[in-house]
This record gives structure tokens, C-alpha cells and sequence, in this order.
């Protein structure tokens, strides 16, 4: 490598205290850990304030970084809490903090303005377009979703101002990272709340063969094509694992920084030791691996299909590393010096790097009986007394016949190692810590913690009665097909959403004859935009420029900052993929669309509470009150894996151990895929409750013929007049109901 270029972090996982000081002993450069709330792994062990603390002051002494997870969807009522759960770390020195919510961002960008933010994979960032947005709110560092290639990461290097980490090991998600409502849907467990069940590692059925596991990734490990990513200008390297022991994290750290180092010293005779890939391969790996995305889109090859089991691990290997690493920790190395005089003060210098640190002990004096041997001071001054701190040599200067007491000798030595401690932290924490931290919490929030506009007057009741407006509420549907469009054309919607359809001169006629004053057309984007997507994106704006279209639908940031960088001016809704848990999230969109839509995690209750905080005069709110709910977006296409391609549009069936059918449909434009729910969600029962005033419903169709589709209209439109219970059978409340934790 060059010498002017800046050495990539090695970045290590940490689901304890023990995996900290290992993963720092095997070479880690920083680490990243969770506290016991807002964290993406619910379920790991995870830190106490007290830890953390600890092990910001530990990482600072060592040289090294302290990264906290803030990465799970955050509810209106939680938001309050966080100042109260960050502040100590920001005192303490913390060296950034990992989002996913954009209220949260907005929140630790008004509150605690200097601490980095760092984006999550879970905001499956997919391109520069995105990263830009970022960036200009405030993010440092993006995390971009795993699915990119090696290409891909440097156009967003190269076009974005941010920092950029990228995975190196451990376990893959099938799903576009935040992009997943599998395990919450199925069992209540929210992955955007750290609590995923993991149901893409369960058998599963297509209509192309028998039952295997087409959804469970194979283990990334990027050994072999290290010189490409170091070269590749990404910042950060990150292992995965929080939920993992202290052992993989130091074993893996250290074969990673062992391959990292000998590439910086010599590049040209890189070369990768089987004993390595087998010590690997005895870390908690699961039965196969891979080099993840970083040169495939997807395919067969990145599945485990017989078998997502874990290899037995090695309990020598196991042992090896806690004796190496683990047991003993990190280690400043310190050199000393020591000047003992006769009839001056004793003096000591240590230094560690570039850090020094000089003091002054008590008067030396002659011997008058027994002198000091050298030996003995020898001892004294290099026991550490400091499980951190580790005097490997000592340069003395002394005189012959000297005199001071033991204690002396280790007030010495303790005041120096102090001193030392004390500039090393100084010069490795962050410039926020002390002063500026305490006047930051004298000046604490009390109010509007969340930073969310005040409780908004809301027209009163006597102006329209519940029934009147409940009778005016707007019915929107999203269709997949033309049949089905054709048929909802027709039933006096106020919008209709297309998706997933090829608009070709035809469509463009019969959509010009179906127009008329009361029903609008709106664009839908797709979920997932990459690089090679642009071409294609580009058509869609003209589309949506025409005057076939009334608006637009987005799925994710790099299509808003594609239509703000092309000055879109007609409206542009946001579905439900756009995470909008709290005010926060709500106030961060509402400054850049028109309509936002509820998520599918809250429940009734979480909704009221952010309704009380928001004003949908200023950004409305729609509700999906039906349709199949997407439950993963994933690159890997499902087809492909069990068969062949084929680029057919026809959907497929997943089915699960208990019959449950969930149908796949292939973008095969976009190249990803969507597995919707085995039933629709259906909230009629909303209807019952004449005091809530829906905004906008909307009834989103994927499998569903024309004909059902006008039938289901039909019936939530009367459902403004009259409640009565449904003609289908089957269906979901989903989360409306239960929530998640």
C-alpha cells in the first residue's frame, strides 16, 4: 500500500466486557457494543452504563474507538429516554454512535451535536443518492447494505463525503438489511428491534423442487480477496457477531489484523495460510462459506441449501485463544527511565507511542547502612500495578551508594504510570468530554426532549362530526397488474398507486382514457435502487413528468434524493418501508414529502401517542387498512436458487413446515425479491371506532384478481356508512393489535 494512505479500522464485535478487551488484545482498532436499550441484538448480553464507561476510558487509554448501537427502531414514547441513556456516554468520551431510525438521527444531531453518527446497514443505503442525503444530515459514516459490490462501494466513496464501513465476516441476512417483517409477522419478534427470530434459516418448499433452505445465507468470510478491499479506499472493516462469544471476537480479530498487517508491510507477497481458514472455520461458522456480494448479485453458490448448522467448534482452539488474548487482556507497552541522585528528587519518565509523561518523587539520600541495589529498584519500578500497563524496559541512572524507602520507590512509580494515563486519555478522547459535557447536562432538556413540535390544536369535534368525516375519507389502492387496474379504475377511488408494471404506449392510452377529476395516478418507485438502476430511474422521472401522473410513491432515501436532485415538483408519498416509529422520523420527512405512511409494526395504541405529536395538516398520514404485507426484500431471487432464472414475471409459492403459502414475486427490472404475507392484513375493524378519524386508507393488491379487488373496494367503501364483517375468510390484523417489544 502506499504510504500516505490511511489505514483501514478493523472494526470488532463486542457482546460483553470479555469480548472487548479481547477483540482489543487480538488488534482490534475499535470496537462496536450495545447498552441495554436501543440496541439491534436484544437478545445478546450486552453492557451496563457502568461497562460502557469502562470501556470507553479502556479503548481511549489503548488508542483505540468506542462505537455504541443505537440501531433499532425507536417508539414515540421511548424517544425521551434517550437523552437520559446517551449522556453518560457522551460525558465519557464515546466515539460515535450507529443510527438506523432518522428520529433518532435527528434527535442526537439536535442533543449531542458533536458525537459522530454513523448510518446502519439497517438503512439499507444503496447508492451515492442516498449517501449524499446523509450526509447532508449529519451522518459521518454509512454502513451500506451488504447486498453492494466491491464496484458499487467505491462510487459511493468517490461521489459521497462520508466514511465508509463495510463487512468482512460472519453471518449474512437474506434480507435487504431493515427491509425484513418476517420474523415479526410470523412470530412477533421484531429484526428492527433486535429481536429476530430468524426464519430464514428454516426449511422451506418451492414449486420447483423439494423442501431445503433457499433463504439461509452462507457465512462471509473475505480472506481471500483482502488486497481488493483494502485497496478499495472503504475506512472501516467490520466483523459481525455482537451475539457471538469473546472468543470469536478475538480469534477472528486476530487472523483478520494478522492478514491486514502483512498486506500493509508487503503486498506483493500476500498470501493466505490454509491453518488460518481452518482456525476460522472453528469459530462459530455455519456449514459453508463465501466472499458475500462483494463480486456476485446472488445466485445458488451464497446458500447453504442442505443445511444452516453451525460446525462443531474446537474447544482447543477455544482455549488457545482465551489463554492468548482473553485472560490477559491488552497491554500498553510503556518504556521508563529513571534518574536517582543522592540529595535530589527521584525522577521517572514513561511513555507509551508518543505520549510521555515525566514526575518528580521524593529526595534520594545517601545510604547511611545498606544501599540499593539495582535490582531491587529494578523491581519496584516496573510492577505495574495496572492490569493495562506493562513496563517491558527501564533505562537507570543511579548512584552507588543511595538510599530510598520501598514505598517511595511506588509512589514514584504510580504517579508517573498516572500521569501517563491521564495525557493518554486526554489525547485520544474526544473533544466534547469534560467541561463541554458537564455544561451540556446543566443545560438538559427538560421539555421537549424529543425535539418534536408541540401537541398540535386539532379541528374540534363540533365542526364535523366523527361519522361526516370518517364518510370523506380517501380510499387509495396500489395495483400490481392491469387487470387490476383496469377493474379499481372504476370504483371511484381518490388515487391509485402502479406498481411493479411495464408502462408501455398502450398502458399510457387506456390510463389517458381512465383519468378523470376524482381519481389520481401516482408512480410507484421501486423498493430497492442501485447504481445500475439509473438509467432506468431515469426513465421512470419522465414518466412521472408526463401528465399521466399526479405524483409519486418512494421505497427508500436514494429514490427522494434521486427526485430532489432532478427538482421533481408533483407530490411525492412515502410507503411504509419509510420508517416513521416516532415524531422525530415524522418531522424529518415532513420537510420533504407530501404523504407518509404508517408502519406496519405499531399498534394502536403506539399510533395514538405519535398522532398526538404530530400535524397531519402539514404531512399526511395513511394507513394501509389492506393487502398482502412485503415481509423481505431480497436480492437473492428465490427462482434462480432452486431452478433457473427465467425472467418470468409470474409469481412463485414459498411454503412453510406448517403449509403456509407465501407468494414471491421477481422485479426482474430491479433485480429483487418480494415475499409477501401467506394472508392479507385487513383492518376493517378501524371502521368501528367512529372517534378515530382515518386520514387516508389504502388497499394494496398483489395476488388478488380484478374482480376481487373492486369487491374488497366496495366493501371498505361502505364501511364508511355502515360497519359489517368481511366476506374473506381469511386474513391478519397484523400488528395492530399485539405491537412488537
Amino acid at each position: 500500500m502506499e504510504a500516505n494512505k490511511k489505514k483501514v479500522e478493523l472494526l470488532a464485535p463486542a457482546g460483553n466486557y470479555e469480548a472487548l478487551t479481547g477483540a482489543f488484545a487480538a488488534g482490534a482498532d475499535a470496537v462496536y457494543l450495545g447498552g441495554d436499550a436501543f440496541g439491534a441484538r436484544a437478545y445478546a448480553e450486552n453492557f451496563t452504563q457502568e461497562e460502557i464507561c469502562e470501556g470507553i476510558r479502556t479503548a481511549h487509554l489503548l488508542g483505540k474507538k468506542i462505537y455504541l448501537t443505537v440501531n433499532t427502531l425507536v417508539k414515540e414514547r421511548e424517544l425521551e429516554k434517550l437523552y437520559y441513556f446517551l449522556l453518560p456516554f457522551y460525558e465519557a468520551g464515546l466515539d460515535g454512535a450507529i443510527v438506523q431510525d432518522l428520529g433518532v438521527l435527528c434527535f442526537i444531531r439536535s442533543h449531542f451535536p458533536d458525537l459522530p453518527l454513523h448510518a446502519s446497514t439497517q438503512m439499507t443505503v444503496t447508492s451515492a443518492y442516498g449517501a449524499e442525503l446523509l450526509a447532508k444530515e449529519g451522518i459521518k459514516r454509512i454502513v451500506p447494505a451488504r447486498e453492494l459490490s466491491l464496484a458499487e462501494i467505491k462510487k459511493i466513496k468517490d461521489r459521497a463525503d462520508v466514511e465508509i464501513e463495510t463487512f468482512i465476516h460472519g453471518a449474512m441476512c437474506y434480507c435487504y438489511s431493515g427491509q425484513c417483517l418476517f420474523s415479526s409477522l410470523l412470530g412477533g419478534r421484531s429484526g428492527n428491534r433486535g429481536r429476530c427470530a430468524q426464519p430464514c434459516r428454516l426449511p422451506y418448499r418451492t414449486d420447483q423442487g423439494k423442501e431445503a433452505y433457499p433463504l439461509s445465507m452462507k457465512d462471509m468470510c473475505t480472506l481471500s480477496i483482502l488486497p481488493e478491499l483494502m485497496e478499495a479506499g472503504i475506512d472501516s472493516f467490520k466483523i459481525e457477531g455482537r451475539m457471538k462469544k469473546p472468543e470469536y471476537a478475538a480469534g477472528v480479530t486476530a487472523v483478520y489484523r494478522k492478514y491486514m498487517d502483512r498486506y500493509e508491510r508487503d503486498p506483493e507477497a500476500f498470501q493466505i495460510e490454509k491453518k488460518d481458514l481452518d482456525f476460522l472455520g472453528s469459530l462459530y461458522i455455519r456449514s459453508e462459506i463465501g466472499e458475500g456480494y462483494y463480486h456476485r448479485h446472488n445466485g445458488r453458490e451464497m446458500i447453504t441449501l442442505a443445511s444452516p448448522s453451525y460446525f462443531a467448534n474446537d474447544e482447543s482452539v477455544l482455549s488457545g485463544i482465551r489463554s492468548k488474548y482473553i485472560e490477559p487482556g491488552p497491554r500498553i507497552i510503556v518504556k521508563a527511565a529513571a534518574v536517582l541522585r543522592a540529595g535530589r528528587e527521584a525522577q521517572m519518565s514513561v511513555s507509551a507511542g508518543e505520549c510521555t509523561a515525566v514526575c518528580q518523587g521524593d529526595l534520594v539520600q545517601e545510604a547511611a547502612k545498606q544501599p540499593l541495589a539495582p535490582e531491587k529498584i529494578r523491581e519496584q519500578l516496573t510492577k505495574s500495578g495496572d492490569a493495562l500497563f506493562e513496563i517491558r524496559s527501564l533505562d537507570l541512572t543511579m548512584d552507588e551508594n543511595i538510599f530510598m524507602s520501598v514505598s517511595g520507590l511506588n509512589r514514584l512509580r504510580r504517579q508517573a504510570l498516572s500521569m501517563l494515563k491521564e495525557r493518554l486519555l486526554c489525547r485520544n478522547s474526544p473533544a466534547w468530554t469534560g467541561e463541554k459535557a458537564e455544561a451540556l447536562q446543566e443545560k438538559s432538556c427538560c421539555g421537549n426532549l424529543a425535539g418534536a413540535p408541540d401537541k398540535r390544536e386539532r379541528p374540534s369535534a363540533g365542526q364535523a362530526s366523527s361519522q361526516e368525516r370518517l364518510a370523506e375519507t380517501p380510499i387509495h389502492v396500489l395495483v400490481s397488474t392491469r387487470e387490476q387496474l383496469f377493474e379499481t379504475a372504476l370504483t371511484g377511488v381518490s388515487r391509485i398507486y402502479l406498481d411493479k408494471m411495464e408502462i408501455d404506449d398502450a398502458l399510457c392510452a387506456r390510463l389517458d382514457a381512465l383519468r378523470n377529476e376524482k381519481c389520481e395516478f401516482y408512480l410507484a418507485f421501486p423498493y430497492i435502487v442501485r447504481d445500475k438502476d439509473e438509467g432506468r430511474m431515469e426513465e421512470l422521472c419522465r414518466l412521472l413528468e408526463t401528465e399521466l401522473f399526479d405524483g409519486a410513491l418512494i421505497r427508500n432515501l436514494e429514490t427522494l434524493s434521486f427526485l430532489r436532485d432532478r427538482q421533481i415538483k408533483k407530490p411525492i408519498a412515502a410507503d411504509q418501508n419509510l420508517y416513521v416509529w416516532n415524531s422525530g422520523a415524522y418531522e424529518f420527512y415532513a420537510e420533504k414529502v407530501r404523504e407518509l405512511t404508517l408502519p406496519a409494526e405499531l399498534n394502536s395504541h403506539e399510533i395514538s401517542e405519535l398522532s398526538e405529536r404530530i400535524n397531519d395538516e402539514k404531512c399526511r398520514m395513511t394507513t394501509l387498512v389492506y393487502g398482502r404485507l412485503p415481509m423481505m426484500i431480497s436480492a437473492g431471487c428465490i427462482r434462480k436458487t432452486m431452478k433457473s432464472c427465467g425472467r418470468s414475471s409470474e409469481p412463485l409459492t414459498l411454503t412453510d413446515r406448517y403449509g403456509k403459502e407465501f407468494p414471491v414475486y421477481t422485479d426482474c427490472g430491479f433485480c429483487y425479491n418480494i415475499i409477501y404475507n401467506s394472508v392479507p392484513l385487513s383492518l376493517h375493524k378501524l371502521f368501528l371506532n367512529k372517534r378515530r378519524t382515518l386520514s387516508v386508507c389504502r388497499l394494496d393488491f398483489t395476488v388478488e384478481s380484478g374482480g376481487e379487488c373492486a369487491e374488497i373496494i366496495r366493501y371498505f367503501q361502505s364501511l364508511r356508512r355502515q360497519y359489517r364483517n368481511p366476506f374473506y375468510k381469511d386474513f391478519t390484523a397484523g400488528h395492530y393489535n399485539r405491537g412488537v417489544e
